[in-house]
């Protein structure tokens, strides 16, 4: 039988205030921590936009050149509101759903067969402001998780993590309530990032590094303006190797920055012009240049430099150009970086130049994408999945399948015996296909 965690009562209301302290209760754990928590062969789609977190699918075999007539649905379970992208880990698959505006629930399948292996649920739904309303107020961020270690972001910046065998808690932190730090606005948006026994992730209180093992806050920084177009963040760390130096891509609400992950200094940053601090894509590094694209702003590439002898680190802008990017984060093919934007029409822009390729006709409000060599995947928040190829010289389509009804959740893919299981969260359901190559 599955088990059932019962959901855990909070005894403190939340406050709303400014600074964050360090406050967490260290555990013991078991097994260790994986010392290469981004390895796609040990973790599956383990987090947000996959192992990378650039929306690549990370496997030699390439994919079947059709949907139509080669998906096959393998399981499907009914579940509440989410706009969580589904993860995996040693063969489970999870997502989360608000319950009843109450609670907020994560649940394990078998990610072969769909059967239900734990849950766990606490107290965490809030409502956003009226104007924010028709996007829903139900939880957002896509949970991140290594072998025995899941980490979920609730909408009232409550972090949890939970073994991924048992679903038993292993520490949790409310920042409002135990650290005085601001409620985020809009909820919480953030996709946690686990790398090398460490979570980093954006909440109210601003971008934050905490022990995997114990939930123990190491630091904070990029704490971010105090109303409601500055506070928190729409957007996602990553990782990226950017002048011969791992760092943290962060994008705050105002800014593009590049972070020290051991010190959590501010190593360079840029501003970012957006619509009432709508930065909410996840910036893109190639090479040692970051693209990025905002709502009501533009899309520009920053070549990151380093000085020889002063070691000062700088962001000059190569190109910036009039395409407006909104929710979707991109994916780069080659020379190529390939944006969906905030007036519903997909694009190719040279990385070279940030020349503009082709631009399509609408195709949706939002969709989310994965790559796979010279394929993409792409499913829009109306449900229908595209395979497109990566080809710089016009938009081509290959195949569409329509296989849901309302999806914002970012897509999934698992490799199951070098056949690809794609999974897809719509808005009141999950649901896995096995993609068959004839």
């Amino acid at each position: 039988m599955p088990l059932r965690v019962s959901p855990f009562s909070w005894a403190s209301r939340l406050l709303l205030a400014v600074p964050v302290l360090s406050l967490a209760a260290a555990v013991t754990l078991t097994p260790a921590i994986s010392a290469e928590p981004n390895a796609a062969s040990s973790t599956g789609w383990n987090q947000w936009r996959g192992p990378n977190r650039d929306g690549t699918f990370a496997q030699n075999t390439p994919w079947p050149d059709r949907l139509t007539g080669n998906i096959e649905k393998a399981w499907s379970v009914d579940l509440g509101p989410s706009y969580s992208g589904p993860v995996t880990v040693d063969g489970l698959v999870f997502t989360t759903e608000t319950v009843n505006k109450q609670f907020e629930r994560v649940t394990a399948y078998d990610v072969a067969t769909g059967e239900l292996r734990w849950e766990h649920q606490w107290d965490g739904s809030m409502s956003v402001p009226f104007f924010a309303a028709a996007n829903g107020d139900w939880i957002r961020a896509t949970p991140a998780c290594v072998p025995g270690y899941l980490v979920v972001l609730g909408m009232r910046d409550v972090l949890v993590c939970l073994d991924t065998e048992t679903g038993k808690e292993r520490w949790k932190i409310d920042f409002p309530a135990e650290t005085g730090s601001a409620l985020q606005p809009f909820g919480a948006a953030c996709s946690p990032l686990i790398h090398n026994g460490s979570v980093y992730v954006q909440v109210g209180a601003g971008l934050t590094k905490l022990s995997l093992e114990s939930g123990e806050v190491l630091w904070t920084v990029l704490s971010g303006g105090e109303n409601m177009m500055s506070r928190g963040a729409f957007s996602s760390p990553s990782i990226a190797t950017l002048v011969d130096q791992e760092q943290l891509l962060v994008q705050t609400r105002e800014e593009l920055c590049g972070v020290a992950i051991e010190s959590g200094d501010v190593l360079w940053r840029e501003t970012i012009e957006a619509f009432r601090g709508m930065n909410i894509l996840t910036p893109l590094a190639i090479g040692d240049s970051v693209f990025t694209a905002a709502h009501s702003g533009k899309s520009q590439l920053f070549d990151i430099q380093r000085g020889d002898s002063t070691q000062a680190w700088t962001a000059n802008e190569r190109w910036n150009q009039k395409t407006q990017g909104y929710m979707s984060s991109p994916v780069v093919v080659d020379d190529h970086v390939y944006l969906h934007l905030k007036n519903e029409r997909f694009t190719c822009l040279s990385v070279d130049d940030g020349s503009i390729q082709w631009t399509s006709a609408p195709v949706g409000k939002y969709w989310s994408m994965i790559r796979n060599k010279n394929r993409i995947l792409s499913l829009s928040a109306d449900g229908k999945l595209r395979l497109i190829d990566a080809n710089p010289d016009e938009f081509t389509v290959l195949d569409t399948q329509q296989l849901a009804e309302d999806s914002w959740a970012h897509l999934a893919v698992f490799s199951e015996a070098d056949q690809p299981l794609i999974l897809i969260r719509a808005l009141n359901s999950l649901t896995a296909y096995r993609w068959k190559n004839p």
